[in-house]
């Protein structure tokens, strides 16, 4: 079975306003929460969804939506200094994608997982990684 790392956009379409990504955003987490599909994350996603709903002054969504997704995602991977050091290889290769997307791509490779569950087609190109698109995803 294949171990899918979840980005923070299909948490945060999922939870969001209407939006074309929202049902298959939704359908994703489902079966996550079903155990149907294998899910981890990172802590960098967690802080992502944080930030942005506490810059938009939804504080306490933000946590109530972090604390549902902790409940069904498999497992919460660290970012170490091991993690840090794949980032620079990774923003050497790849100058021009952002750097917080860097981070997930180094934990994924140092934690042998290969496929993204994200809307943000950018990690189409980097080599080490594939990205499935929410909306083709089953």
């Amino acid at each position: 079975m294949s171990i899918y790392f979840i980005d923070a956009n299909i948490v945060m379409y999922a939870v969001g306003r209407e939006h074309e990504f929202k049902q298959s955003c939704i359908a994703i987490l489902r079966n996550i929460g079903d155990e149907k599909i294998t899910a981890v994350t990172d802590t960098e996603v967690f802080q992502e969804i944080l930030y942005r709903y506490f810059m938009i002054g939804k504080g306490k969504d933000g946590l109530e939506t972090v604390r549902d997704f902790l409940v069904i995602v498999s497992d919460i991977l660290s970012v170490t200094k091991r993690e840090v050091e794949t980032t620079f290889e990774l923003l050497k290769k790849y100058p021009d994608l952002p750097p917080r997307d860097h981070i997930h791509v180094a934990v994924m490779i140092n934690n042998d997982i290969r496929e993204i569950i994200s809307t943000d087609k950018h990690f189409d190109q980097i080599r080490e990684v594939s990205r499935v698109d929410p909306k083709k995803f089953g």
